[in-house]
């Protein structure tokens, strides 16, 4: 018999599918709308791993089904194109990151094409290509010309502050600014240059140019985000980072604080997700307290959640970066706390939240406390962040598990205040307690001190009430070539945007590094290098990977306006993305910073919802099986796994291609590596080289990537498809293991048997099904959709193949059953269900089937098989006519001879029916 050719049959349907634009979408549907999105991919040089279209085969089955239940479903796909990796490999070749990108983004593209995605890829978008990019530089012209006004709880156009300051000036603007930002009257705002007004509006514009401390990467170059910082080196390269001030763009997210965190009430996201980004805006109520300097005019401005434990603070600690360190430090200490800030510059912000160890320097001053007068030390720590509150706190050992482990590093007394409570060993983080050792506190509850002391703090001109976030405002700028450039030029060292009608495109240079000075890459282009050149200079850095990515799913809508970045017609039909699914590693950087940019674009009235993701869903990553080879140290010599003990060794990770059953392929490993070539090898008592083994993260540093492309090959794209939904609930991480991906193969071939006879012949009938067929389609219908719609994908896998199974047993060969089952199949398997579909006699692609309706009249049962249970222990079951009341039940079961049996004799205690369940017989 021939079997299911499936390499034909894909390329057959992948060509029709394409060259009919099956899965082109309208924006005037009259059909009610369905948005599923996937996070877009960077297109790295490697391309696709088995991992990477997990998600993309989830959201595309959930597509798919959308499709089939009459809904207008937009499904796009895109790259996130412009990034580092690029940009260093055309420093390392000296070929162009636009040359690289486009090699790259076609490598994907075949990719994805070969696994039957049902993207719309007339919508495709690049964030690199200067049609899309000129509308991330007009957002940025937005956010530019915008400020956040507290009264209205929204962004609104800056000229109607200025408005403001050419009236009241801004003794009574209630707007997010710098905290340094100084009150001035109208006729001072009319007295002011062009350039004091233009310095002014940045303390107030929601895209601003200030000082900010940076993470520095001196080996790339640039600028680097937190998350692009792992342990004091830079993600990409483990190149060494430190903190630097620098010059930079920053967009002021903190503005939107509030928002952001109230906001997640309104999405369905896990709690994991939610809570991390909670965490991350670390939001905190409490006061902010003023220590006078001792015999100085100067004052420290603290803020603590915990003002009840005001009475146990006996030193302050001050951020190495604070601007009054070298004022509070006495002329005996100044060198020692020079040698200790530039230690504490080689320290990310991360770096110095997560270290252990205990450091920092006394200045040598004293401030005096504000209800006690008495004199508490001034110190310098790199536990304090100058980002975070006022980049000083004052330090309550006995109540902070911190200032406890710093005062005991430094001999510092530590005052209890706490009823009843020891701190000998910790401190009491513990808020179930009274306070004691505090004056007018004393018998308080936590909550009743802290109320009461912030108001004997604002009574006595102390402090205040204050909300603070840990979230800081987003630094934008980046010091590299591969990027957006910013529609901005400088005059006297003042910032302006370009008019609208007009776009920077990336200059040509003649290297992509930074110049011998240290300016960014695009300072290396000549004048004439410009599409545009205004005023003194152009803006020479470029912004950061995420400015693109935080709107693409509003340009996915509307891809090829060359007027707007998206209509308000198609925004307003196709709303928010209704399914996202990507990984949770994004759950900070790119999900908070789109979210930030629609709200953004709400309050400007460009878009009519405030969040872009109505739910979504994390996939777990799929994990590689990474092999090892073992070199005994100090040698050429490799030891099989199993003798390894027998020396002194040095793991290696072995490409997996020349691995099988974990016996390595020497030969193979020899030609892998010049220095291999002349190994010697110690093998097992077998004569084999075992390697050892180990699940983790798939990735080509560990030589264990798998591809789509030998099991397409292989085994089809349908079973690949079936295969990575069937290893498990999508949350979860996978490791990946084709040893069940035989069974899945065989399944699809199943199907084509049911409906071939032995010489491949359609062998599909217009007959009436049988009950036991109905039956068999309508509970797996029943199934298929309640399991798509929980999006428990992988329970789906096992059962169409039941289904199958039960219909080969009947011999069905009905076209009725046919037919509906392989539209179910059809999101998981579009090739094989299109070919059956138009054998079937369809003039139109199965894509615009419709779902199958459930009728539960085919799946209610006539008879129930009870299982009979003597003393909670099963030993027979006995068929009953469904209809059965309990009384009939009982009376039909103690009749039975079985029963008989197992009784001998004795009178049951109790007879126990659950209808339509079980029987069980107390004796």
């Amino acid at each position: 018999m021939m079997d299911y050719n499936f390499r034909s049959l894909e390329k057959k349907w992948q060509k029709y599918w394409r060259e009919n634009n099956i899965y082109k979408v309208d924006d005037d549907s009259a059909k009610e709308k369905f948005y599923v999105l996937d996070m877009f991919p960077y297109p790295s040089g490697a391309g696709l791993h088995v991992g990477h279209p997990l998600g993309y085969i989830a959201s595309d089955i959930y597509a798919r089904y959308k499709r089939l239940k009459g809904f207008n479903v937009l499904h796009p796909m895109g790259y996130d194109s412009f990034g580092l990796p690029t940009e260093q490999y055309a420093i390392q070749t000296g070929i162009h990151p636009e040359t690289a990108t486009k090699d790259n983004t076609e490598r994907y593209r075949r990719q994805l094409d070969q696994i039957g995605f049902s993207f719309d890829w007339s919508r495709e978008i690049q964030t690199s290509d200067p049609n899309y990019y000129k509308w991330t530089q007009w957002i940025f012209k937005q956010l530019f010309d915008s400020y956040y006004c507290k009264g209205r709880d929204k962004a609104i156009p800056i000229s109607e502050l200025i408005s403001d300051f050419e009236k009241t000036g801004n003794t009574k603007t209630n707007a997010s600014c710098h905290k340094k930002t100084p009150r001035f009257t109208s006729s001072e705002w009319k007295d002011f240059t062009i350039k004091e007004q233009e310095k002014l509006l940045l303390n107030y514009r929601l895209a601003y140019l200030s000082e900010t401390w940076v993470n520095w990467c001196e080996k790339l170059g640039t600028v680097l985000a937190n998350d692009e910082v792992k342990e004091g080196l830079s993600e990409r390269g483990g190149y060494p980072v430190v903190q630097k001030l620098m010059n930079q763009w920053s967009l002021r997210i903190t503005a939107y604080a509030d928002r952001l965190v109230s906001g997640l009430d309104k999405v369905d996201w896990s709690d994991s997700i939610k809570e991390i980004q909670k965490n991350w805006i670390g939001k905190s109520k409490g006061a902010t307290v003023s220590f006078n300097l001792e015999n100085s005019d100067c004052i420290i401005d603290v803020f603590t959640t915990r003002p009840d434990t005001i009475f146990g603070v006996n030193f302050i600690v001050l951020a190495p970066e604070h601007d009054l360190v070298s004022k509070v430090t006495i002329d005996s200490h100044k060198q020692n706390v020079i040698e200790y800030v530039k230690t504490v510059k080689l320290k990310t912000e991360r770096d110095r939240q997560t270290e252990k160890n205990v450091s920092g320097v006394f200045t040598g001053s004293y401030a005096i406390h504000p209800f006690t007068n008495k004199k508490v030390q001034i110190w310098i720590g790199d536990y304090v962040l100058a980002s975070y509150g006022t980049g000083a706190i004052m330090a309550v050992p006995c109540g902070d598990q911190r200032d406890w482990d710093f005062a005991t590093h430094f001999d510092i007394d530590i005052i209890n205040v706490f009823d009843n409570v020891d701190i000998s060993q910790r401190a009491n983080e513990n808020r179930k307690v009274n306070i004691s050792n505090s004056d007018f506190l004393n018998g308080l509850s936590v909550n009743e001190a802290i109320n009461l002391s912030i108001v004997k703090l604002e009574e006595k001109g102390f402090g205040k009430e204050t909300i603070n976030y840990r979230l800081r405002d987003a630094i934008f700028s980046r010091q590299r070539y591969w990027g957006e450039p910013f529609p901005v030029y400088y005059e006297d060292e003042i910032p302006y945007i370009l008019d609208d009608d007009k776009y920077v495109t990336l200059p040509k240079v003649d290297k992509y590094l930074p110049t011998s000075n240290g300016e960014p890459p695009l300072a290396r282009a000549k004048k004439e290098a410009w599409n545009i050149y205004e005023g003194d200079r152009m803006e020479m850095n470029i912004m950061p990977g995420w400015a693109g990515s935080s709107w693409y799913f509003l340009r996915f809508m509307d891809p090829n306006n060359n007027d707007h970045f998206c209509s308000k017609e198609k925004s307003d039909y196709w709303g928010q993305v209704d399914l996202y699914i990507g990984g949770a590693e994004h759950a900070v950087g790119h999900l908070l910073y789109s979210r930030f940019w629609t709200k953004f674009l709400y309050d400007r009235d460009f878009i009519s919802f405030d969040e872009p993701f109505k739910k979504m869903i994390n996939q777990g990553m799929i994990l590689g099986r990474s092999s090892f080879v073992y070199r005994v140290k100090d040698t050429n010599t490799f030891v099989s796994f199993d003798k390894r003990k027998e020396f002194k060794t040095t793991r290696l990770h072995v490409d997996i291609s020349y691995v099988e059953n974990d016996i390595l392929d020497i030969t193979a490993f020899k030609k892998w590596r010049d220095e291999y070539e002349n190994a010697d090898f110690i093998l097992n008592d077998e004569g084999k080289y075992i390697c050892g083994f180990e699940v983790e993260k798939m990735s080509k540093s560990k030589y264990n990537v798998q591809t789509p492309d030998n099991l397409v090959e292989g085994y089809g794209a349908d079973t690949l498809r079936l295969y990575e939904m069937f290893l498990g609930p999508l949350e979860q991480f996978k490791p990946w293991d084709v040893k069940g991906i035989n069974g899945v193969h065989n399944f699809l071939r199943k199907f084509w048997r049911l409906v071939h006879d032995s010489e491949n012949n359609f062998c599909v009938i217009d007959e009436k099904p049988t009950n036991e067929s109905y039956k068999t389609l309508h509970k797996t219908i029943k199934k298929v959709e309640a399991e798509i719609v929980r999006l428990s994908f992988n329970t789906v896998v096992s059962t169409f193949m039941i289904c199958i199974n039960e219909l080969m047993e009947q011999n069905c060969h009905s076209k009725e059953i046919i037919s509906d089952f392989t539209i179910l199949l059809s999101s998981y398997a579009p090739h094989i269900s299109e070919e059956i579909w138009f054998k079937l006699g369809n003039k139109s692609s199965v894509a615009h089937a419709t779902f199958p309706r459930f009728n539960p009249n085919y799946v209610v049962e006539n008879e129930i098989n009870y299982p009979v249970s003597f003393n909670g222990k099963t030993r027979f079951v006995i068929k009953m006519e469904a209809e059965m009341t309990i009384e009939q039940i009982q009376d039909e079961v103690m009749k039975y001879e079985k029963t008989i049996h197992y009784l001998s004799g004795k009178q049951p205690k109790k007879v126990i029916v659950i209808h339509k369940r079980i029987i069980n017989i107390v004796i």
